[in-house]
């Protein structure tokens, strides 16, 4: 089977442009619930955010998604005091976005030079600081994105509740559920995520839970919280509900190690798609024709994987196994929990493509961002 990258990075971010004197620099994180745009003064590192509503096309349609996108980054600038022909650059990371559709929907509504990117992208960018290395998200859905050494991307899940997102809330949550109606016909073990579930959904049985949930559809949502009492369950000992973040663990780690397989992380540049004479290197150099591109570090060469996402809050239950399945393909990866804003990916990538990435650090924007968000997260002044 031929297989191509499902998501390529736009040349702008692999092959930037110039050093620039550009000083103000967009991004923005698109969801299915709210959407936060941030500006930042590269010279005084003035933050200015503002806040919109859903801007996930999937959930709202194109137009509605559009129009958040877009009255959130003018009230981002705005609040900058500047015109966006002011902007070095503009990233909008965005929920659901795979087609260059929308992108051409928000480039001809404002400037033809707006950069737009699946949200999986802005969340490596913030899990790795825009280099190269592996961001694995779990929330709601779950997904894994990374790039190597020579600019190779790839993304392995991301496949939707019905198809794939393994070890997402919205996994673990049908799971346990499933686990619950096992225990009650006595065709599985017997687990507290019965009398949990029948407690959560506010329902007299486990058989009118599974009535409830044909007859009136729960929310992806709804069903994701429930992994919140999986988590507890698991802390406290329950084997059934440990051996469902254990496997939720593994499948996360299989796509986590094909991500580092196909991007090159552990072979340096050579094999894999787009490891054929051609693939830029990561400096932003793309080789001449006929050369190869050029060899990088030792194949142990550490790199980060990030894990984002209100999953692994379940905690070490998760993470634990995780780290493990992880490490048993690369064990140089550096294994974290990011909790770091979405949104700073987004700028660090904007930053990148204005050819001002030394003028932005990532630990630096991080605390910038999350300060902001603390002290007045509706309003930056």
């Amino acid at each position: 089977m031929k297989r191509d990258a499902l998501i390529q990075l736009p040349a702008a971010l692999i092959r930037p442009g110039a050093s620039t004197n550009a000083r103000f620099v967009m991004g923005i994180d698109g969801g299915a619930t709210k959407t936060l745009a941030a500006v930042l003064d590269l010279e005084s590192k003035a933050l200015h955010l503002a806040h919109g509503g859903p801007s996930n096309e999937d959930t709202v349609g194109v137009e509605a998604a559009v129009r958040a996108l877009l009255q959130t980054a003018d009230e981002a600038i705005g609040r900058a005091g500047i015109d966006q022909d002011q902007l070095g650059a503009a990233v909008l990371a965005v929920a659901g976005v795979d087609t260059d559709a929308f992108a051409r929907h928000v480039r001809s509504a404002r400037m033809e030079t707006w950069i737009v990117i699946n949200d999986v992208v802005g969340a490596w960018a913030t899990a790795t600081g825009a280099a190269p290395g592996v961001a694995a998200i779990s929330g709601t859905g779950s997904n894994v994105f990374g790039v190597g050494p020579d600019g190779r991307a790839w993304r392995a899940g991301g496949w939707g509740h019905v198809l794939g997102d393994e070890g997402s809330g919205y996994w673990l949550g049908v799971q346990s559920i499933k686990a619950a109606l096992r225990d009650r016909d006595a065709s599985g073990p017997e687990t507290a995520l019965s009398d949990a579930a029948t407690a959560f959904f506010d329902v007299p049985s486990v058989e009118a839970l599974a009535v409830r949930v044909y007859s009136q559809p729960l929310t992806k949502g709804e069903i994701a919280a429930f992994a919140i009492e999986t988590a507890q369950l698991a802390e406290r000992g329950d084997a059934v509900a440990r051996e469902l973040y254990e496997r939720g663990a593994r499948e996360l780690g299989e796509q986590i190690a094909a991500v580092i397989r196909q991007t090159g992380l552990t072979t340096g540049s050579g094999g894999g798609p787009g490891g054929a004479h051609g693939a830029p290197d990561w400096a932003g150099n793309l080789p001449a024709r006929g050369e190869r591109p050029v060899e990088h570090a030792s194949p142990s060469a550490p790199f980060p994987v990030g894990l984002i996402g209100s999953g692994f809050k379940a905690g070490s239950v998760f993470v634990g196994p995780i780290v493990s399945a992880v490490h048993a393909y690369a064990p140089d990866a550096l294994v974290s929990v990011v909790e770091t804003a979405p949104v700073s990916g987004s700028l660090l990538l904007a930053a990148r493509a204005c050819g001002r990435s030394d003028a932005l650090d990532p630990v630096e924007l991080a605390q910038l961002i999350d300060a902001a968000l603390a002290s007045r997260p509706d309003d930056d002044g």
